[in-house]
């Protein structure tokens, strides 16, 4: 997964300290009236789906998604045992975790204060007289972590990855994308309509008259809507080129004169240094609401992300309006989680390396790291012999690519250093004072990066998260502890269902270095051609056929995947499964053939591995704002679309030319 891409895994934290029996696949799981050479999907995990429908509370579904929230417990723990002491010194990671945590808690006291937390920031929006007025709220709002109508963070120089500069985003909307406002198509209509309505009884909550929540709802969309019109869709987003905009400082106000751009960085606390703007035509867009919107439209427009960003740390009806729209509609959840889990998710994301070291300490033994580096430093060696041996690649490429191989770094568990927080004051007073002290501590973390060379050591997830990235400007794979748990990483599983799941997904981290995003970049992880022309073809050549694969794939009649959009996730898939599969049968090699366990070989149990972590049950309407949105395919092509190109899966299951999960030759993928 690509930096700045969607959500990967949920997984089980369970210690495995202990090493017990060697255990396979769950045969339990396997529906076995499915036919694997069908539709593998239904046969890996059907029965499980089966047995276990979605939770109320939950979007999808499989045991990843489930020991994902049997993690978030060890979480819970952890912020439990820390919040029951008050003698912590203050500003320690337990006093600020364990604070945040009860202050998150305490519903009746979240409920007894309703929408005042906010009032004095609505009071200051109200004040606001004059353009420097509204500039200086802009720079507000945006050091307390809500980036409207741009964000402004730190990050690697596309061009020169050693130094870090500041990145203008694109930012300020309210629905999920810009096609949410300028689509026809019945599904955004109704979405637009809804929002209103949400944007309207969120005002109302607020102490906004019914009718003027109305007139305020409309403006906010309106004015979203132009910043809509002016931004990057979610394939052309996908291209580094097209946000690679480096600009001097004394440029930006060519962009956005109206805007003083020198007081808004001395407010920031950033140098005036070189930075990247991605979008410039919303930068001019920003620019002409900043000169030509009468100031009431600006007010509402702020009250509404501020509104938006405090919602969940507000009263009960701010949270279950907030569920109404984000959840039941956009998601198809029914139900809220349990106020435990959101406040346990919140700390994270907001104090996760303060979580970080408890975590590791319970839930990430030094054998699995063991284990852990010893397969990635076998998948990697996979990937070297697979460029070697590209037919379609000619040597210059071929030195390329293995240059770029031999670069990269793996960072599994937990960073070196934890972050400190210093500074951060936090108590049990109010949720969402919590809330804004702690992003405004980020916020000046991340900027404090401008200007200044790039530190490699800095992790961009937090230890407990079950997810893992790719960063193709540091070339590195980052697997943090909270992915390293059952079922995608078990020191008591065989190799064979370990290399199955955790193993592809290592590839699939490996190979988005050289799917249609990384490839652009080279082994310093510049943004840099390093293609001979005649390569460069066939490599897209390569990458529409899986494009043209994906854009067959319907979740419902008139409705497929957008194959550009998914095209990286894809190529990772497929590339990650097959390194993945000739890793584990080369960690072989010298020590005989595991054994059949359940009736499945040890290439069975590799592939059913795969099909049982991405065995997701879906909701439809998650579906169809993943399709939208999400670079990821759904579950079930994850699953069956790169199996369905990979010779070896259909020689495990003698399966036949004809059968759904053998593609024909002429129109089989293969990228890597």
């Amino acid at each position: 997964m690509a930096k700045s891409s969607f959500p990967l895994f949920a997984l089980l934290a369970v210690s495995t300290a202990s090493v017990g029996a060697v255990h396979g696949v769950q045969p339990g799981d396997i529906d076995r009236n499915a036919k694997p050479c069908e539709d593998f999907f239904a046969y890996a995990n059907g029965a499980w789906r089966q047995q276990n429908p979605i939770p109320d509370y939950m979007d999808r579904w499989s045991r990843r998604w489930q020991s994902g929230e049997l993690n978030k417990e060890r979480v819970r723990d952890i912020l439990t045992e820390l919040s029951a002491r008050q003698d912590w010194a203050k500003g320690s990671a337990g006093q600020l975790a364990g604070d945040f945590y009860a202050a998150c808690m305490d519903e009746s006291a979240v409920n007894k204060l309703g929408a005042k937390p906010v009032q004095p920031w609505l009071t200051e929006i109200g004040a606001i007289k004059d353009r420097a007025g509204l500039q200086r709220e802009i720079g507000k709002l945006q050091g307390a972590g809500i980036a409207v109508p741009f964000g402004v963070g730190a990050s690697e120089d596309q061009r020169e990855p050693s130094r870090t500069i500041a990145h203008i985003r694109a930012s300020g909307l309210g629905l999920p994308d810009r096609d949410y406002y300028l689509k026809t198509e019945p599904r955004f209509v109704e979405a637009r309509a809804k929002y209103l309505v949400h944007v309207a009884r969120i005002f109302e909550l607020a102490g906004t008259p019914a009718d003027a929540a109305k007139r305020d709802a409309q403006t906010v969309f309106d004015f979203e809507k132009r910043l809509a019109e002016a931004s990057l869709d979610n394939v052309q987003l996908r291209d580094p080129k097209l946000q690679d905009n480096p600009t001097a400082f004394a440029d930006l106000s060519k962009l956005a004169p109206a805007f003083d751009w020198g007081a808004y960085f001395d407010q920031a606390g950033m140098p005036r240094d070189a930075v990247n703007v991605t979008e410039p035509k919303f930068l001019r867009q920003f620019d002409k609401e900043l000169a030509n919107t009468p100031l009431p439209q600006w007010k509402a427009y702020l009250r509404w992300h501020l509104l938006n960003n405090a919602a969940d740390s507000l009263s009960q009806p701010f949270v279950e309006e907030n569920f109404a729209f984000n959840g039941k509609f956009l998601t198809g959840a029914t139900e809220m989680k349990p106020r435990w889990k959101r406040c346990a998710e919140l700390a994270d994301a907001q104090l996760g390396d303060a979580l970080g070291q408890k975590y590791v300490e319970k839930y990430f033994p030094p054998e699995a790291k063991a284990r852990m580096q010893d397969m990635v430093k076998n998948i990697l060696a996979a990937m070297d012999d697979t460029i070697r041996e590209l037919d379609w690649m000619d040597a210059a490429t071929k030195k390329k690519a293995l240059e770029k191989r031999s670069t990269f770094v793996a960072k599994l568990g937990y960073p070196d250093k934890f972050k400190d927080y210093d500074g951060v004051e936090v108590s049990r007073a109010s949720a969402w004072d919590n809330v804004v002290a702690t992003q405004r501590w980020n916020v000046a973390d991340d900027r404090k990066l401008v200007g200044k060379p790039t530190d490699r050591g800095r992790w961009g997830m937090t230890p407990p998260t079950s997810n893992a990235y790719y960063n193709p400007l540091q070339n590195e794979i980052v697997f943090p502890a909270g992915i390293l748990q059952p079922p995608a990483f078990d020191v008591n599983a065989t190799d064979a269902v370990n290399y199955g799941a955790i193993g592809v997904v290592i590839g699939h981290e490996i190979s988005h270095g050289f799917d249609d995003q990384g490839a652009q970049f080279d082994a310093q992880g510049r943004l840099s051609n390093w293609w001979t022309p005649a390569d460069g073809k066939q490599f897209a050549a390569k990458g529409q056929c899986v494009v043209d694969q994906f854009e067959s794939y319907f979740i419902e009649p008139g409705l497929h995947h957008n194959g550009k959009l998914v095209l990286g996730e894809s190529i990772g898939d497929l590339a990650g499964a097959k390194i993945a599969y000739r890793a584990y049968l080369k960690s072989r090699e010298g020590k005989g053939p595991e054994p059949t366990l359940d009736g499945f070989n040890p290439e069975q149990q590799f592939f059913i591995a795969w099909g049982q972590f991405r065995g997701d049950e879906t909701r439809q309407e998650t579906q169809r704002t993943m399709i939208q949105g999400d670079p990821h395919p759904v579950a079930k092509y994850r699953v069956n679309g790169p199996l369905s190109n990979l010779p070896a899966f259909q020689q495990t299951f003698q399966c036949k030319a004809g059968d759904a999960m053998v593609r024909a030759k002429e129109l089989r993928c293969e990228v890597w």
